[in-house]
């Protein structure tokens, strides 16, 4: 076994638990909104607009993180692959995030936290995962914990977009009693 192969071995429950981790929060994400859709909502137009706006970023960061843990435990790496699976994955993430950052007509990020949230956090989550694909041509541990670092963040991100979206879906639900 190369020395790629042997890290990535000794890295594999971590990636099984952050896609057990990301697969989990994206169906309770369906499940929150499946629920909300038999509720009654106080502004439909509004409040099914802005879950539309920050739902679909916290899904695709879930899914990244999904996404590279599934491509790390494929079988037989060799350093090269692992440096594309990472970069490639961190360079889309980036070009996604980046695309919050400088702005886009139709989503409407009104407050600072937001922006933040849905847009520097993530793009320095990416940035992080491109600089551990770059980082594991050189030296495989410090390359494999930067790409961790980063899968963490979007994780963290992903649960704090996805506490806000249950505490705006709750303020745009009346209970019918």
């Amino acid at each position: 076994m190369s020395e790629v192969q042997l890290a990535l071995a000794r890295w594999a429950n971590f990636y099984l638990s952050m896609a057990a981790a990301a697969a989990t929060l994206i169906g309770l994400l369906f499940v929150v909104i499946a629920l909300v859709a038999g509720g009654t909502v106080k502004n439909p137009a509004e409040g099914m607009a802005k879950i539309r706006v920050y739902l679909t970023p916290t899904v695709v960061y879930f899914a990244s993180v999904l996404f590279v843990a599934a491509l790390l435990t494929f079988p037989n790496h060799t350093r090269l692959t692992a440096v594309l699976c990472i970069s490639i994955a961190g360079a889309a993430g980036l070009l996604y995030s980046g695309c919050f950052i400088v702005g886009d007509d139709k989503r409407s990020y009104n407050k600072r936290l937001d922006r933040i949230a849905y847009a520097v956090l993530p793009f320095l989550a990416y940035g992080l995962l491109v600089f551990g694909g770059v980082s594991l041509l050189h030296d495989t541990q410090r390359g494999l914990t930067f790409a961790a670092i980063g899968m963490l963040l979007l994780l963290a991100v992903g649960v704090r977009n996805s506490w806000a979206i249950a505490i705006a879906i709750v303020s745009f639900t009346v209970k019918i009693v």
